[in-house]
């Protein structure tokens, strides 16, 4: 068996680097057509040139009618969108005690919100093909939680419950909904460590290996396929074990 997506269009935001750029290139690989969307149309557009069948998108996902202008766009591009996948995402750390107001909420809007915006918008379509994937990418740091980092774990859980309602009220419509949990995968972040930092990180992997951004990828790809069409409301942990 492989995985086959020919003849589906996808959608990914925050695709134009990491795992994103990561999740669109394996989709594309696969056989679908691919939106790939960032808040710069160069940089979508850059991404796209080199991936298959791949189109380039400018949207600002937290925003309700930057949203609906994308899932149109896309729509009209590709024909429709049959896999979404709520890849965008920030970070802005802090202690508890030091979070400000302003940083929670562009950490919640960005990678919840933004997620309930386009799931909502490409939602639509799905139900009238009665055929749809949808998998949000959140973190094992929103199954552990993390100090320094309440607003980006609340974010992250809060797209496991956003998931699994999703996956009870559109199954009914042959539409999935399910969520892939990346551990700490290789990125520009880990890449900036220092030796010893990543030694103690990797000493809490039973994997003892950072993954890497095609791991997630793989799991994404399998979850848009009809391999994964009995799977909707899981979370699938790529952790190395890590939350174990």
């Amino acid at each position: 068996m492989h995985i086959d997506l020919s003849g589906r269009r996808a959608l990914v935001t925050g695709s134009t680097r990491g795992i994103g750029q990561s999740i669109a290139t394996a989709l594309a690989g696969c056989g679908a057509e691919v939106a790939v969307v960032g808040r710069s149309k160069e940089a979508a557009d850059a991404v796209a040139s080199a991936i298959p069948r791949a189109k380039g998108f400018q949207c600002d996902v937290s925003v309700p009618a930057d949203v609906e202008r994308l899932v149109a766009d896309v729509e009209a591009a590709l024909g429709g969108v049959d896999c979404l996948v709520n890849n965008a995402g920030i970070t802005r750390d802090n202690l508890l005690i030091r979070l400000k107001d302003e940083d929670w909420n562009a950490v919640i809007d960005a990678n919840l919100r933004s997620a309930f915006l386009t799931t909502r918008a490409a939602s639509r379509g799905m139900m009238k093909r009665r055929w749809g994937r949808i998998v949000n990418i959140s973190s094992v740091v929103g199954l552990m939680g993390n100090k320094g980092q309440t607003n980006y774990a609340a974010s992250k859980a809060g797209l496991i419950g956003l998931s699994k309602s999703v996956a009870r009220e559109l199954g009914p419509r042959n539409i999935l909904c399910n969520v892939v949990a990346p551990g700490f995968i290789e990125t520009d972040m880990t890449n900036a460590m220092t030796e010893e930092a990543r030694a103690a990180l990797v000493k809490n992997i039973p994997l003892e290996r950072l993954g890497a951004a095609a791991d997630v990828a793989g799991a994404v790809a399998w979850l848009c396929s009809d391999l994964a069409a009995y799977v909707t409301g899981q979370v699938i942990v790529v952790d190395g074990g890590l939350a174990a």
